[in-house]
């Protein structure tokens, strides 16, 4: 239990980011200094910030890093938050009640108690080991500290060569951020379509409309080494087959559960290596630790399992949710539906529920149907084209999943399909969705209600 002498409870919170900054406000608002002392741990500079926006960051749309900071370690310290950056947990001692924390300025080391945790720790990037994945000019792109390095390697290089590992969506945010610098770009990619999250026929839009836009894209491309000049610096990206110069290197391998201090803990983890918690993000048989963000499973509401999912968005919601039960409130988080969007250029990306993989995995019969159609009445100016999949249960015609692919209008139309698999809707009770129309807006049968009807009549031709 905490050392303190007087009445208060300690909270202990291991990550300064989305979750666990989110967390801690919110215990606070809660609980005054007086009731719960708040101690965070935050291995680099900066907290609560957005690293979905770095590569737009990268890309120059945001004109600077600050711009993706909503919240200084100066304004949580001013709220009575004990925030201690550049400080890295190392341990937990969870019998003991207590957090080992290592100083990254001098290496000094000591024990925390806790009355209550928190776990915040994130993912960690992808990074092959590979000959030459250390070199100088190969990055990964995780923190502002990744992509203040990037830059400075960008404003440095004298060279116009870029090549991006990975198509998965940070790959194809990195391509478009680098075209827009003016660099020639390859992404070199082990699947058969870029973007992954999406069915192959869909990836394959991706594909020919990143290929339009003069990036190179080599799919089913497994990187075997980077190769570096004399003085250690990234000169190509080589596969079994080619050679790819680079002056710099993008790496976009997707990321995974940063668990390791859960996982010497003695923490119970799922089977995609981060953190079972219950419904208010308390971690399974610990009744004073909990864990939000990239570092936990959660429940896909669709299929009934667990999975990983990085999102920010979920991130946010696991610290209110933790905040709010650590204060004392009452909150819970009853799980996803997979809902994400991105973008290239100016193609939108969207897609939530299940593919056609995750159907047959979980045991599903299905149906699968393709649309095309126009992000606005055809007729009106800058009508742009978007392709819409959906896919639902064969015998009960229940919605399982919707991708989009298509141009300005398109990618934010998924929120319509997540909404309905929320809410366990069928195809056919989504045809009578009252959405809104306008000539400016939709054609007077939405893109997703037209998949919606085509839907319905695969339901009722299986049978």
């Amino acid at each position: 239990m905490s050392t303190d002498t007087s009445a208060r409870e300690r909270l202990v919170v291991i990550g300064g980011d989305a979750t666990g900054m989110s967390a801690a406000s919110q215990a606070r608002r809660l609980r005054g200094p007086d009731e719960l002392e708040i101690v965070a741990f935050e291995r680099g500079d900066f907290t609560s910030y957005s690293a979905c926006g770095i590569p737009y960051w990268v890309g120059g749309q945001v004109g600077e890093r600050d711009e993706l900071i909503a919240r200084t370690p100066e304004e949580h310290r001013a709220r009575a938050i004990d925030l201690r950056t550049r400080t890295e947990a190392v341990s937990i001692d969870v019998a003991g009640q207590r957090v080992r924390a290592r100083a990254l300025d001098g290496g000094d080391e000591s024990w925390v108690a806790y009355d209550k945790l928190v776990i915040a720790t994130g993912a960690r990037p992808t990074r092959p080991d590979l000959p030459g994945m250390d070199a100088a000019g190969v990055h990964g792109v995780q923190t502002l500290g990744d992509g203040q390095a990037l830059l400075d390697t960008l404003r440095a290089t004298q060279g116009r060569r870029a090549v991006v590992v990975g198509a998965g969506y940070i790959g194809v945010e990195m391509a478009e951020a680098l075209l827009h610098r003016g660099y020639e770009v390859t992404v070199v990619n082990r699947g058969p379509e870029p973007m992954s999250t999406l069915d192959p026929d869909m990836g394959r839009l991706v594909h020919e409309a990143m290929t339009g836009m003069g990036i190179t894209l080599v799919d089913e491309a497994e990187v075997t080494k980077i190769l570096t000049t004399d003085d250690g610096r990234v000169r190509a990206v080589a596969t079994e087959d080619a050679e790819y110069p680079a002056d710099v290197v993008v790496l976009g391998l997707g990321v995974r559960p940063e668990t390791t201090l859960a996982r010497d803990a003695g923490l119970p983890l799922g089977e995609h290596g981060g953190l079972l918690t219950d419904l208010a993000m308390r971690v399974r048989g610990h009744e004073n630790i909990w864990a939000g963000g990239d570092c936990v499973e959660v429940l896909d509401l669709v299929s009934g399992s667990e999975r990983h999912i990085a999102l920010g968005t979920h991130a946010n919601k696991h610290g209110q949710v933790i905040g709010s039960n650590v204060g004392g409130g009452y909150a819970t988080f009853p799980g996803v539906v997979g809902t994400a969007v991105s973008k290239v250029c100016d193609l939108e990306i969207a897609r939530t529920g299940l593919r056609e993989k995750d159907a047959l995995r979980a045991g599903l019969r299905f149906v699968a149907v393709t649309v095309e159609s126009t992000s606005r009445a055809g007729y009106y100016p800058d009508a742009a084209p978007m392709t819409v999949k959906m896919i639902a249960e064969r015998r009960t015609g229940k919605l399982l999943g919707v991708q989009i692919v298509g141009r300005e209008g398109a990618a934010k139309r998924v929120d319509v399909a997540a909404v309905a698999l929320t809410a366990g809707m069928t195809v056919e009770q989504m045809t009578a969705l009252d959405l809104g129309y306008a000539p400016p807006f939709s054609p007077v049968w939405d893109p997703v209600l037209v998949a919606a009807r085509k839907a319905v009549t695969a339901v009722r031709a299986a049978g």
